[in-house]
């Protein structure tokens, strides 16, 4: 990345005017990587179907919006790129005039932009419109003439995490315990009532020390977890008798506080069941692993550092390296059952039949072996039973390339997108926030590929 500058840290006898200036700036912007990337992005076509482009030629009532509904997709694609938070992006789009030519604006230096709430409106603003399938078409259409080898296909699954700290029951517990006393301390002083009395202080106490503790014995954790129960469980009950109690108390709870306490109450019910039941590896329906993020459950895929992950699993195909969601959900689900999805998704993107497919050994089915036997797809799956003497040495070094190239491009295109494209721990506060940022994501790594590999081969003509 080019370095930053301010305009206040430029020379004041620069020899052109400002016309002059912005024009220079225009032109190395154009031989830029973000140039390049900005060519290959239909931004248009992405604005009108986020419905961001006005079909009335009425001009809308109330302020003229600062970015453009082409900046706007571009500002969520200059945030993947640089993995910025807000207030920094904000920070260096004010100085760094190519961001300010990737999204369409031009930021008077002596007003900058303070007010990080802006960009924070616009990515909740996309998050409540987005349409995975439609925008990634729209994306296919435009990137198909520049990519090879359409008939192949990869798919893999993988969870990309959310950030959140690892949910313990007693950390589980106490998280609601905390955001519950705050809500009866707050509701109690809008009535003007004394709070109930509980045993908070004595139970934060107990626990700093048990958390303080490096390791901690069976009895001591369900000891230190019939006290957390109990302590919510009081709580919980003297909310509903403030609430029962006083006339018009509902009515004082913020619709935020409403919507903690009936996942507290959901939580808290789930994890007394588990404690009653004293079962370790017991499965509980739709687990409720952090009250701030409800909608996070617990992605069991069996690896060896990691065997339980947090966040939203996703089933990808990849085409010649560019890489395109099919499944998104944050309930696990297996990928095994995906793979004529895939096919279907494959080919409503690039219009083509998948005639050869590289997937790892949860999709080697028995239905999905008959299905690509039947349709002629050559698949990486290990050949069931004895080898037979006349088999085609032709298909052997097909398979095997498949499985090889599945095992390094597969993998590694997640690796690029959770390094340098912030999707190592999903920094976001909603479920909608969270599924933006992992679309977004995926094809900003899509398009610097691609702007990379263009870049390559001109060089590779030119010489």
């Amino acid at each position: 990345m080019s370095k930053v500058r301010n305009f206040s840290e430029m020379a004041p006898n620069i020899p052109f005017s400002e016309y002059d200036f912005y024009a220079l700036y225009r032109s190395t912007f154009e031989k830029s990587g973000l140039g390049r990337i900005k060519r290959l992005l239909p931004l248009r076509e992405m604005a009108e179907n986020f419905g961001l482009v006005r079909k009335s030629l009425r001009p809308k009532p109330g302020p003229k919006p600062f970015f453009t509904p082409e900046g706007k997709v571009a500002l969520m694609f200059l945030k993947m790129y640089t993995g910025l938070s807000c207030p920094k992006l904000l920070e260096q789009l004010n100085g760094n005039i190519h961001y300010q030519i990737f999204c369409d604006v031009l930021i008077d230096p002596t007003r900058p932009l303070t007010n990080y709430k802006l960009l924070d409106d616009i990515m909740q603003e996309l998050a409540g419109k987005l349409r995975i399938q439609q925008l990634q078409d729209i994306l296919a259409d435009k990137w198909k003439p520049y990519m090879e080898n359409l008939d192949t296909m990869y798919t893999d699954a993988t969870c990309y995490e959310s950030e959140m700290r690892y949910p313990t029951d007693a950390k589980l517990l106490w998280e609601g315990i905390e955001k519950s006393y705050v809500t009866m301390c707050e509701l109690s002083a809008r009535l003007g009532i004394h709070r109930p009395r509980t045993k908070f202080l004595d139970v934060r106490k107990a626990n700093l020390t048990y958390r303080k503790q490096r390791r901690h014995g069976r009895s001591q954790t369900r000891r230190m977890t019939r006290r957390l129960l109990g302590l919510l469980g009081k709580i919980l009950k003297e909310i509903r008798g403030i609430v029962r109690d006083n006339e018009g108390a509902e009515n004082l709870l913020r619709a935020r506080e409403k919507n903690d306490l009936e996942i507290i109450t959901r939580m808290y019910r789930q994890q007394k069941n588990h404690f009653r039941s004293n079962d370790s590896r017991e499965s509980i329906p739709d687990r409720i692993v952090s009250v701030s993020k409800p909608y996070v459950r617990p992605i069991v895929r069996g690896k060896e550092a990691k065997g339980v992950e947090f966040g939203a699993k996703v089933n990808n195909i990849l085409v010649d390296g560019m890489s395109f969601i099919e499944k998104l959900s944050f309930n696990a689900f297996s990928e095994g059952t995906r793979l004529i999805h895939s096919l279907k998704t494959h080919r409503r993107l690039f219009g083509v039949d998948a005639k050869k497919v590289g997937g790892d050994t949860g999709y080697a089915g028995t239905w999905n072996r008959d299905y690509c036997k039947a349709n002629g797809i050559q698949t990486s799956f290990v050949k069931r039973g004895r080898p037979s003497s006349g088999k085609k040495e032709s298909e052997n070094l097909v398979r095997k390339e498949l499985a090889r190239v599945r095992a390094t491009s597969m993998e590694g295109s997640f690796g690029t997108q959770k390094e340098h494209y912030d999707l190592g721990r999903v920094k976001a506060r909603t479920k909608r926030t969270e599924i933006l940022y992992i679309f977004f994501g995926i094809h900003t790594a899509n398009v610097v590929r691609l702007a990379g590999r263009i870049e390559q081969r001109e060089r590779s003509a030119a010489a």
